[in-house]
C-alpha cells in the first residue's frame, strides 16, 4: 500500500474509509470511520458482476467488468460525502491475494484459470486515493484478531470454502498469499469427484460448500426419490430438487429434517479432517465459523461439525475440549467490511506517525 505523502488519508480528517467485500455472488459496499476501534455505516449489497451473474463470459471480460464495477461504486461512494469523503479504499477480496494486492485467482467471481491480476495497482491508478486489497478472509480474521489474543483459525463455508490462522497479532499468510485455502485442499480423488469452481475435482470446497451441500442434496435426491419425497423441502413445495436452494436446506437442517441432515453429515466428514489436520500440524484450539451457509444452519452446523470432529478425534482432546473449541462467528455478513476497515485503519495510522516523527 503506497500513500503518497501529504495525502488526507495521514492526517486527523482523513479518518473515513470506503470498504469493499467482494464475493462470489454479492458486493458489499460500506463506510468505516476508523476512530474509537471503527464504525461500520451505509451499507450497500449488490450482485457482482462475475460470473454469477454473467455464466458463460470469458474470464478477461469478468475481470473487466468487477474492476469496472469498484471503481464505479468507489467512485459514486466519494460523491455521495461532499465535505467527508472516503480518504482511502480497502477492498476484501475471495481470492488468493499476494502482499502487493495481487489477486492471484478467483473462482467463486470469474471461475479457474487467467493471470494474476494487479488489482490493487489497477485500483491506484484509477482512483486518487491510498488502496488495500487483501484476501476477504485475511481482513474477516481483523475483525476477530483486534479482539482477542488467542489464536484462532477462521472458517468460512460459504460459496467456498477458505480458511486463516491468526496468531501473534497477524495472519500467517506467505508473502505470495499462499495459505488459508483449505477449500482447495483435494480430499476426494475419485474420477467422478465433485467439479470445484477453480475446474479442478475433489477438492473441499466443492463438497461442503453452500453450493457443495446444494449438490449432493440434489444427487442424493436423484439416487433416492422416495426419501427426497419424505424430506421437508421436497413437502414444502420444492418437490423437484432443481428447485431446491441453500436457504430451503438451512431451514430443514435447522428443523431436524432426517434427509438434509444425513447429507450435511456426509459432507461434514471432509470438514472435519480439515480441521482436525490443522490442529495436529499446528495446535490451534479455537475455530471461529462464519459464512452464509453455515451461519443459515446455525447452531445446527456447529453442533453437527463438532460431532464429527469427537467421532474422528481430536488427538489429547475430549469431548468437551472438542465443543467448546468451535464457535459461530457473528451472526452477520460484516466481517470482511469490518476486518478491512480495522486493518487499513491500522496502517494509516502507523503510517501517519512514521511521517510525524
Amino acid at each position: 500500500m503506497t500513500i503518497p505523502p501529504g495525502d488526507p488519508a495521514v492526517t486527523e480528517t482523513g479518518r473515513l474509509l470506503t470498504v469493499m467485500d467482494v464475493g462470489g455472488t454479492t458486493l458489499r459496499v460500506g463506510t468505516f470511520d476508523v476512530r474509537g476501534g471503527g464504525r461500520l455505516s451505509d451499507v450497500d449489497r449488490m450482485r457482482v458482476d462475475g460470473m454469477d451473474r454473467h455464466p458463460g463470459t470469458p474470464l478477461p471480460v469478468l475481470q473487466r467488468q468487477v474492476v469496472d464495477q469498484i471503481v464505479r461504486e468507489a467512485e459514486r461512494r466519494t460523491g455521495a460525502l461532499p465535505g467527508s469523503a472516503p480518504a482511502a479504499l480497502a477492498v476484501a477480496f475471495a481470492g488468493p491475494v499476494a502482499r502487493d494486492g495481487t489477486v492471484l485467482g478467483a473462482p467463486t467471481v470469474w471461475g479457474g484459470g487467467g493471470d494474476p491480476l494487479p488489482l490493487q495497482e489497477i485500483l491506484s491508478a484509477r482512483l486518487s486515493v491510498p488502496v488495500l486489497v487483501v484476501n476477504d478472509l485475511t481482513a474477516a480474521a481483523w475483525r476477530y484478531g483486534t479482539e482477542s489474543a488467542v489464536p484462532f483459525c477462521l472458517l468460512t463455508v460459504s460459496s467456498g470454502i477458505g480458511n486463516k490462522v491468526f496468531r501473534d497479532g497477524e495472519v500467517l499468510l506467505d508473502a505470495g498469499g499462499y495459505g488459508g485455502e483449505l477449500g482447495h485442499w483435494t480430499c476426494d480423488r475419485s474420477p467422478d469427484a465433485p467439479l470445484c469452481d477453480c475446474g479442478a475435482r475433489g477438492h473441499l470446497g466443492a463438497i461442503a460448500s453452500g453450493r457443495g451441500v446444494l449438490a449432493a442434496v440434489r444427487r442424493a435426491a436423484a439416487a433416492d426419490p422416495a426419501g427426497y419425497a419424505r424430506s421437508a423441502p421436497a413437502r414444502a413445495g420444492a418437490a423437484d430438487p432443481r428447485l431446491l436452494g441453500n436457504p430451503e436446506i438451512a431451514e430443514a437442517v435447522r428443523d431436524g429434517d432426517p434427509f438434509t441432515t444425513a447429507v450435511l453429515r456426509s459432507t461434514l466428514v471432509h470438514l472435519a479432517a480439515a480441521v482436525g489436520a490443522v490442529f495436529a500440524s499446528i495446535g490451534i484450539r479455537r475455530y471461529v465459523l462464519m459464512g452464509g451457509f453455515a451461519l443459515a444452519v446455525g447452531e445446527r452446523y456447529r453442533e453437527l461439525l463438532v460431532e464429527e470432529l469427537v467421532r474422528q478425534g481430536c488427538f489429547g482432546l475430549t469431548a468437551d475440549r472438542v465443543d467448546a473449541m468451535v464457535v459461530l462467528g457473528e451472526d452477520d455478513d460484516d466481517h470482511g467490511l469490518i476486518g478491512v476497515g480495522r486493518l487499513m485503519g491500522r496502517r494509516l495510522a502507523a503510517h501517519r506517525e512514521k511521517v510525524t516523527l
